[in-house]
C-alpha cells in the first residue's frame, strides 16, 4: 500500500526556468489522481520528478512518510506508462509483457502464470504471439499498460497514455484503465491536457497553469465550486460563458443595454461598485424564458450545432458571445431572438484583478 506526499515541490532547470512552484499535495492509497492542464504547465515535469526521471530541485517528496528524493526510479516501486507506448518492436507481445520480470529473475513458470493472467485481464490472449507492428493503436496501448502492472508495484504513473488513439479509442481505454484501476487498487496518477479524461477518470484532479497549482477536488468540485477564472473556463464542455462586466448604480452592466439588479443573491458584488468583473454561467445552466429570483436575459441566435441529446446555441448577448446548452426539442431557429433566464444560484463572479471567484 501506498502514499504519497509532496511538499513544497520546486523544479528549476539549469537556464533558470521554474517549471513548477510549490507542488504539495497528499495522495492516498488507492486514489487515481489527475494531473490537468495545457501544455506547458508543469504537469509531466511533475510527473517525472514522483518517477524519479526528474530531480527534485527544491521540497520532499516522500513515500510511505519516508523521503524518497535522492531514491532511483527503480527504488521507488513506480511503474510507468509512456505516450508512446515504448514497445520492443522486435519482441512479441508475449516477451514485451515478461522483458520486466526477466530482468528480475524471476523462474519462467511464474513469469508464465503472471503473463497469462495479464493478458486475460487486458484481453490480449489471441495477441501473445505477434509483435507490435500487427496491433492496432489501442491494443499496443494495452500491452503498455500490462507490461506496467505485471510488476505488481504499488504505484502507477501515465503520461497522456491516450494521446495517440482516436476518439472511440480513448473512449473504450479511459473505461478499461478505470476498469483495472479498480481491480488492482494500486494508486495512480495520470496526466492529461484533456479535461475529459480528468472528469470522467479520476477521484481527484490537480489543475495546473504555468507550473502552479491553480486547484485540488473532485470532479464535482471543480465543475460547481471553481475557485478563479482558469479553472471554470478549463473544466467544462462547452465551458463555462466568462463575460466581461462592470458594477454601475447597483447594477450589473455586461453590455450597453443589457444590465440587471444585484438584489440580495449578489450583495458579494457590492464591495466592486465602479470597477470591472466577469460574470460566469455554465451554458447548461440557462432556462428558456424568464422567471424570478434568476437572471433574465435575451440574445440573438447566430448559430446550432444539433448533437442528438442537447443543441449548442452559439449567440450574441449585446456584443458578447455566448454558447448555450438547450433541448433537442426547443426551437431554435439562426436569426431568432431567445429569451433566457440563469437561476441566481448559478450566477459566478469574478476578480479581474485576481482571477478569483467572488
Amino acid at each position: 500500500m501506498s502514499t504519497l506526499k509532496l511538499k513544497n515541490i520546486n523544479k528549476i532547470y539549469p537556464n533558470g526556468y521554474h517549471a513548477v512552484h510549490d507542488f504539495n499535495m497528499e495522495i492516498q492509497d488507492g486514489e487515481f489522481i489527475v494531473l490537468v492542464g495545457p501544455s506547458g504547465c508543469g504537469k509531466s515535469t511533475t510527473l517525472r520528478m514522483i518517477a524519479g526521471l526528474e530531480d527534485i530541485t527544491k521540497g520532499e517528496f516522500l513515500i510511505n512518510g519516508k523521503l524518497a528524493n535522492d531514491l532511483g526510479p527503480r527504488a521507488r516501486g513506480i511503474s510507468m506508462v509512456f505516450q508512446s507506448y515504448a514497445l520492443y518492436p522486435h519482441l512479441t507481445v508475449y516477451d514485451n509483457l515478461a522483458f520486466g520480470l526477466k530482468n528480475q529473475g524471476l523462474d519462467a513458470e511464474i513469469i508464465e502464470k503472471r503473463v497469462t493472467r495479464i493478458a486475460k485481464m487486458l484481453g490480449l490472449d489471441p495477441y501473445l504471439e505477434r509483435f507490435p507492428r500487427a496491433l492496432s493503436g489501442g491494443q499496443r496501448q494495452r500491452v503498455a499498460v500490462g507490461r506496467a502492472i505485471i510488476r505488481q508495484v504499488e504505484v502507477f504513473l501515465m503520461d497522456e497514455p491516450l494521446s495517440n488513439l482516436d476518439a472511440k479509442q480513448r473512449v473504450t481505454m479511459r473505461s478499461e484503465i478505470i476498469a483495472i484501476h479498480r481491480k488492482i487498487g494500486a494508486t495512480s496518477i495520470y496526466v492529461t491536457h484533456d479535461q475529459t479524461e480528468a472528469m470522467t477518470m479520476a477521484d481527484r484532479i490537480v489543475v495546473m497553469k504555468d507550473g502552479y497549482v491553480q486547484q485540488i477536488g473532485t470532479p464535482k468540485e471543480l465543475y460547481f465550486t471553481p475557485v478563479n477564472k482558469f479553472v471554470a473556463g478549463f473544466i467544462g464542455e462547452p465551458p463555462m460563458n466568462l463575460i466581461g462586466a462592470r458594477v454601475e448604480n447597483g447594477k450589473i452592466v455586461v453590455d450597453d443595454g443589457v444590465s440587471f439588479d444585484i438584489g440580495q443573491d449578489f450583495e458579494r458584488v457590492k464591495g466592486y461598485e465602479g470597477k470591472s468583473i466577469t460574470l460566469g454561467f455554465r451554458p447548461e445552466a440557462i432556462e428558456l424564458g424568464q422567471m424570478e429570483n434568476a437572471v433574465n436575459l435575451s440574445c440573438k441566435i447566430t448559430l446550432t450545432e444539433m448533437l442528438g441529446d442537447n443543441v449548442n446555441v452559439y449567440a450574441n448577448l449585446g456584443t458578447k458571445d455566448i454558447i448555450l446548452k438547450v433541448s433537442p426539442y426547443d426551437d431554435v431557429p439562426v436569426g431568432a431572438e431567445l429569451k433566457f433566464c440563469i437561476p441566481n444560484n448559478l450566477v459566478y463572479f469574478f476578480d479581474d484583478e485576481t482571477g478569483n471567484v467572488i
